[in-house]
C-alpha cells in the first residue's frame, strides 16, 4: 500500500473553505476581501492572554514586512508557516518524491490536505520555541498568580492562542483565494508593508512637552528648520539616517523599476485555429515568475536565523565559529553573522562609523547575501514556474486547449512547447536574479519606514498584479461572455 492510500483518510478530511458554486459577483468579491482585511488588522491588535506586555524581543522584526504578522499579537507567526510548508512541498515535488500528479483531481485533494497538515505542524514548531524558549513571548507572572496556576500552564495558554492565530491566517488566505480578489498572502503582505510605509512618513513622537511628527516629513522638517543640515553631521544624517533622502530615493526607485519591469515582456503572437481573424498574444514578462518566490528565499533565511537565536539561548557552550551574539540579540561574528542578510544601511556603512564590524567581514556578508538572493531567486523562480503550471509544457497545453496556435507553426503541443522553451526558462532565471539583486540593494540603501527591500518589492508587484486582476474582473463583469473564455463560469 502506497503512502497516498494510507494518508488519504486523514488528508481528505482536513478542514477546508468551500468553493463558491458558480460565478461570484465582483462587488461580493470586494466585500469578502475588505472583510478579511479588517479581520487581519483586528487580529494584529489583539495580544495573547497571559503575555507580559513590553518585555519581549522580536527576532522576526527584520522580516515582519514579508511574514505579514505582528509581534506580540495573535498573528505572531504571520504567513511564515504557509511559506515554509510551500518551500518543503516545492522541494519534494521538484525532486518527484511525493508521486503526486497535480492534474489528477484525487492527487490535488491530497496535495492540498498535505499542505494544510504541514502548515499545522510548522505553526506548532514555530510557536513552541517562541513561547517556551528565552524571552520571545514572556509570561505575565501576575496572571499566573491571579489564576493560581503555574507559569508553564500560562505558556501553554499563550501557545494555544498563537497556534490558533496561525491556523486562522491560513483559512483567511483560503477565503480570499476562493471568494475574494487575489490571494490572502499577497493581501496581508500589502497591508503590512503599507502600514510600515505610512508610519515611516507620518509617525508621531513626543519630544519634550511638544508633540512632533517623527516620520520622514518630520525628520526632514526638523533638519531644515534648525539648520543642522548645513553641518557635516547634519548632511550625513539627511542622506543616510533611516527615513531620510536616500531612503526616499530608494523607495521611489524600487517602485519605478518594478512597475517598469512588470511592463517589459516578450509577446508571442497567437491565432485561433478555427475562427478566422481571431488573434491574441501570450505575454512572457521579464518578472515572469512574479516576486513571490522571494518570500521563499527570505523565509529560508529567517528560519536559519531563528535557529541561531534558539541555539544562542539554549546552548551555553555554543562555539564562536558558529555565532557570537551582541547585546541587541543579533549575531556579530561567526556563521550566523555571515548568513544574516543586510537589513539596513547602518549594518554595512563602516566608513561612517555606523558599525563596529571589520570591512572584510562586511564584504563577506554582502557577498553571501548577494549570492544567496540572486542564485536563490533564480532557483526558486524556476521551482515556482514549474509547480504553478507556468512552465513551457503546461503553457503549451493551455494554448492547445484554448484552440489557439502560433502562426506559422503546426498546431501541436510539442511544437508550441519548443517555442516556449526559447523564452520562458531564460526569462524566469533573469527575472528571479534581477528581483534578488533589487531586494539586496533596497536593504543596503534603506527605505521609508524601514521596510525590507523584499517587502517593498513584494508590495509593489502584488499591488500591480492586483490592479490587473481587478481590471480583468471588471471586464468579465461587464461582458459575461468573457467569463466562459477565461473559464470562470
Amino acid at each position: 500500500m502506497s503512502w497516498k492510500d494510507a494518508a488519504e483518510p486523514v488528508l481528505t478530511r482536513m478542514p477546508t473553505v468551500r468553493r463558491p458554486e458558480g460565478h461570484v459577483p465582483f462587488k461580493r468579491k470586494l466585500a469578502w476581501t475588505a472583510a478579511i482585511l479588517m479581520v487581519y488588522f483586528f487580529l494584529t491588535n489583539i495580544n495573547p492572554f497571559g503575555l507580559a506586555a513590553g518585555q519581549s524581543s522580536d527576532f522576526f522584526g527584520q522580516f515582519r514586512s514579508i511574514l505579514a504578522g505582528e509581534h506580540g499579537s495573535l498573528l505572531q507567526v504571520g504567513i511564515g508557516p504557509i511559506v515554509t510548508a510551500s518551500i518543503v512541498l516545492q522541494l519534494l515535488g521538484g525532486a518527484n518524491l511525493l508521486g503526486l500528479d497535480t492534474n489528477d483531481p484525487r492527487d490535488q485533494v491530497l496535495y492540498q490536505g498535505l499542505q494544510k497538515l504541514l502548515v499545522f505542524i510548522v505553526t506548532a514548531l514555530t510557536a513552541a520555541p517562541m513561547v517556551f524558549t528565552g524571552n520571545f513571548l514572556p509570561v505575565d507572572t501576575t496572571v499566573a498568580n491571579a489564576l493560581g496556576i503555574s507559569t508553564f500552564a500560562v505558556q501553554l495558554i499563550i501557545f494555544a492562542q498563537v497556534f490558533v492565530g496561525g491556523v486562522l491566517i491560513l483559512f483567511m488566505d483560503e477565503i480570499v483565494s476562493k471568494w475574494g480578489v487575489g490571494s490572502g498572502v499577497g493581501l496581508f503582505i500589502i497591508a503590512a508593508v503599507s502600514q510600515q510605509i505610512v508610519g515611516g512618513f507620518f509617525s508621531w513622537s513626543a519630544l519634550g512637552q511638544v508633540g512632533f511628527f517623527a516620520g520622514w516629513y518630520g525628520i526632514l522638517f526638523g533638519d531644515l528648520t534648525i539648520g543642522s543640515v548645513f553641518t557635516a553631521d547634519g548632511l550625513q544624517s539627511l542622506l543616510f539616517e533611516p527615513g531620510n533622502l536616500l531612503a526616499l530615493f530608494t523607495t521611489v526607485f524600487i517602485f519605478v523599476v518594478v512597475v517598469y519591469a512588470e511592463s517589459v515582456r516578450v509577446e508571442i503572437p497567437l491565432s485561433h485555429a478555427r475562427v478566422k481573424g481571431a488573434r491574441g498574444r501570450f505575454p512572457v514578462k521579464l518578472i515572469y515568475a512574479s516576486v513571490l518566490p522571494m518570500i521563499l528565499v527570505r523565509a529560508l533565511q529567517a528560519n536559519v536565523q531563528f535557529l541561531g537565536q534558539i541555539l544562542n539561548r539554549t546552548w551555553q557552550g555554543m562555539p564562536a565559529w558558529l555565532g557570537v551574539y551582541g547585546d541587541q540579540g543579533q549575531p556579530v561574528s561567526g556563521f550566523f553573522y555571515y548568513v544574516n542578510p543586510i537589513q539596513q544601511p547602518q549594518q554595512w556603512m563602516w566608513f561612517l562609523g555606523e558599525t563596529a564590524a571589520e570591512p572584510w567581514m562586511i564584504a563577506i556578508r554582502i557577498a553571501i547575501d548577494l549570492t544567496f538572493m540572486i542564485v536563490g531567486g533564480a532557483i526558486f523562480a524556476i521551482f515556482w514556474v514549474e509547480t504553478t503550471g507556468m512552465g513551457p509544457e503546461a503553457t503549451a497545453q493551455q494554448i492547445q486547449n484554448s484552440g489557439m496556435q502560433i502562426p506559422g507553426f503546426r498546431r501541436n503541443p510539442q511544437v508550441v512547447e519548443k517555442v516556449m522553451e526559447r523564452y520562458i526558462p531564460q526569462v524566469t532565471v533573469i527575472g528571479g536574479a534581477l528581483v534578488g539583486l533589487l531586494a539586496v540593494m533596497a536593504n543596503m540603501l534603506g527605505t521609508v519606514g524601514g521596510v525590507s527591500g523584499t517587502g517593498l518589492l513584494l508590495a509593489v508587484s502584488i499591488t500591480y498584479k492586483l490592479y490587473e486582476e481587478i481590471a480583468e474582473e471588471q471586464l468579465m463583469e461587464m461582458h459575461p461572455m468573457m467569463r466562459q473564455m477565461f473559464g470562470s463560469e
